[in-house]
């Protein structure tokens, strides 16, 4: 068995935790192994003055990680899901997906007063246009200002008065300990998640069989479930980062159905499509995670196999766009 496991990682307090926290289970799960974390800065860290809507998307948050890997200086990495591309570069690709943490968003307000209150022309501090279009289209006179930086950056421009909220992610706020500061968690019909938000995703090289065996007891089989299908979705629609859309789902798995709630929207928050899905699967699916693609020659058009080498055994491909059942829109 391999002697070291090296992880590379983003610099902010938020990606140090989930890289720190990554490294404790695996030295827990294999006493003696040396574990190390590799700080990498960046594009998305580099470029803090403009929206990340107008210079590429989230994937800015992990090229350079990707690149680092593919040239064999680090093993894996720790990703947000929710910062995660659809498609990865040929020979990485998805290797697990921890238990998701809550998937909502949350309002940071200055003195603790809740959305419905905030006053007219309140300022209001996000960095996602995902939010920004949803909350336009409940409260169309606020007033929305790009909020870029770490989580304490922001905090303290709220605390300093620059705004009157910021919405941020609750998983990243209660991950580091700061959940006191939340005046609510948003409700998905306000609010609808992003896809993944909550999960943490660990990315690795494909042809590196010992590794991936060596991580797969991150895998949960429900989030995985979930996020996988909330990215088949997306890819689907072809939402990504420089879509003049935005795609939100959230979805859950119950007596082994998958069921989802999605939406997308334009990106003043004008005209949206909202739809839910329900999807049956075969007794057991979901617990006998990962199976290979039984597809000899996987093709586009089953979304190259969700995350390229591994998906569900429900069906020869995870096809949301083909077996989708019980579909309800709603145009607005």
């Amino acid at each position: 068995m391999r002697k070291e496991i090296r992880i590379g990682t983003r610099a902010s307090a938020l990606a140090l935790w989930q890289a720190e926290w990554v490294k404790s289970e695996l030295e827990k799960k294999y006493p003696g192994m040396t574990v190390s974390l590799t700080k990498i800065k960046t594009t998305g860290d580099k470029i803090l003055d403009v929206p990340l809507s107008k210079v590429g998307g989230k994937g800015l948050f992990v090229k350079e990680i990707e690149e680092a890997m593919l040239r064999s200086e680090i093993d894996i990495a720790v990703h947000s899901m929710k910062d995660v591309p659809t498609f990865f570069p040929d020979g990485l690709h998805l290797g697990c997906i921890t238990k998701r943490e809550d998937a909502r968003d949350a309002l940071l307000s200055r003195n603790k007063v809740k959305f419905k209150d905030l006053p007219k022309g309140a300022n209001i501090g996000t960095s996602s246009l995902r939010r920004q279009t949803q909350i336009m289209n409940i409260r169309p006179d606020f007033v929305i200002h790009q909020l870029r930086g770490n989580v304490d950056t922001r905090l303290r421009k709220l605390k300093e008065g620059q705004y009157d909220a910021i919405i941020l992610a609750a998983a990243g706020v209660k991950r580091l300990g700061l959940a006191e500061n939340v005046t609510e968690y948003m409700d998905p019909e306000l609010s609808l998640p992003a896809i993944g938000q909550g999960a943490l995703g660990i990315e690795c090289r494909v042809d590196d069989r010992e590794l991936n065996d060596l991580i797969a007891f991150f895998n949960h089989a429900e989030s995985r479930v979930c996020v996988t299908g909330e990215r088949a979705l997306l890819r689907r629609l072809k939402a990504g980062a420089r879509c003049r859309s935005r795609a939100t789902a959230r979805s859950r798995t119950a007596n082994f159905r998958w069921s989802a709630s999605w939406a997308v929207w334009t990106a003043n928050g004008s005209s949206r499509i909202r739809s839910k899905v329900r999807r049956a699967t075969r007794s057991g699916w979901a617990w006998n995670w990962p199976r290979r693609c039984s597809n000899a020659a996987p093709t586009s058009s089953c979304g190259k196999c969700t995350e390229r080498t591994r998906i569900t055994a429900a069906t020869n491909c995870w096809r949301i766009h083909k077996s989708a059942t019980e579909t309800q829109r709603r145009r607005e």
